[in-house]
């Protein structure tokens, strides 16, 4: 793998699924003859996307996943940050590294020459701004150990991991690899749970990461009270104070509560105009986040611009933001 020991620093290195996302205007019609739930996310083959794809009109084809949207967030905020993620050699391979690329971001992992063709995400994006997603996971779940760019994990400040790529024994080992690399290098390790569903599938495993490796966790409130297995948030955020140092918890339209050292800080949602597409809204939070921390400022400072980041995305189509998003926090960031 290409060698970045000569670069001085990386802000932000994330491992993570590689999707391309396929974003399309439609209406409640559509969904419903494609027997879809309006808002939810289904896992389909590669047949099922092949199909959806085809019938996707005035689609908008962008690098996506997790991760990798808030990696795109800290470039874009002048931030250097890396991506490691696996793709394979066709049109839409090419098409997440052309596009990830231009958005600053370093992405070096190989690409995958056999097996599954590269992950998509089609997004179906109806008038009330609710996101319906099909994702086929593809080449992005293989991911293993090899895959590692391990000079840009033991140089950057951060490292990011996200949860879906969990169900993988040999990503899992890989992130496992990566946190104690990162810890041994003096580094911080942040998670994404990414998704309650997944929480459900490993929380005995989720628990022990977040106690063991993890210095910065990102979640929303099913996730947090999936993990530990409460209805209440309350009693989930006690819990978790126990057992990490630095969390952020998404609540949706009222913002965001920190915990920073047992402290509970709410964070105020900002609000940029009317919420046409949620999709990345939680990515972009944690971008601005995790940038706001590679700067040293301060958890309450790192929220207010990840929550900036939230409150812009969510006003437009998509999780790339087409206003500076730095000249945005400067003019609604606190002093």
């Amino acid at each position: 793998m290409t060698n970045k020991t000569n670069n001085p620093s990386i802000d932000i290195v994330g491992i993570g699924n590689a999707i391309v996302d396929v974003l399309t205007k439609t209406d409640d019609s559509l969904l419903e003859r494609l027997s879809l739930s309006k808002g939810s996310m289904t896992l389909i083959d590669e047949s099922k996307a092949n199909e959806l794809y085809e019938i996707t009109t005035n689609r908008i084809q962008r690098s996506g996943g997790s991760v990798a949207n808030s990696l795109a967030c800290v470039a874009q905020l002048g931030g250097k940050a890396a991506f490691i993620g696996r793709v394979r050699n066709d049109n839409l391979g090419e098409i997440f590294r052309e596009e990830i690329s231009t958005t600053g971001t370093i992405f070096n992992t190989p690409t995958s020459t056999v097996g599954p063709s590269t992950a998509r995400c089609i997004i179906f994006i109806t008038p009330d701004a609710q996101r319906t997603m099909c994702t086929y996971l593809g080449a992005s779940v293989l991911l293993e150990s090899k895959d590692l760019d391990l000079s840009a994990v033991r140089e950057a400040k951060i490292l990011y991991l996200e949860g879906y790529l969990w169900d993988n024994p040999a990503a899992k080992n890989a992130f496992i690899k990566a946190a104690e690399i990162a810890k041994n290098t003096g580094r911080k390790v942040a998670l994404s749970l990414s998704d309650s569903f997944c929480v459900n599938r490993h929380r005995e495993s989720f628990v022990k990461l977040v106690e063991d490796y993890i210095d910065i966790l990102f979640a929303n409130e099913d996730e947090i009270t999936s993990l530990y297995k409460t209805s209440s948030l309350n009693l989930a955020i006690e819990k978790l104070k126990k057992k990490c140092d630095l969390a952020a918890i998404t609540i949706g339209k009222k913002g965001s509560i920190l915990i920073s050292n047992g402290k509970e800080i709410n964070i105020d949602p900002f609000i940029f105009g009317k919420a046409i597409d949620t999709t990345g809204a939680g990515d972009l939070y944690a971008g601005g986040f995790l940038k706001g921390l590679a700067d040293g400022l301060n958890p309450k400072t790192s929220a207010k611009i990840g929550s900036i980041c939230a409150g812009h995305i969510v006003t437009q189509l998509g999780s790339r933001s087409n206003t500076d998003l730095s000249t945005l926090i400067s003019s609604h960031l606190e002093a």
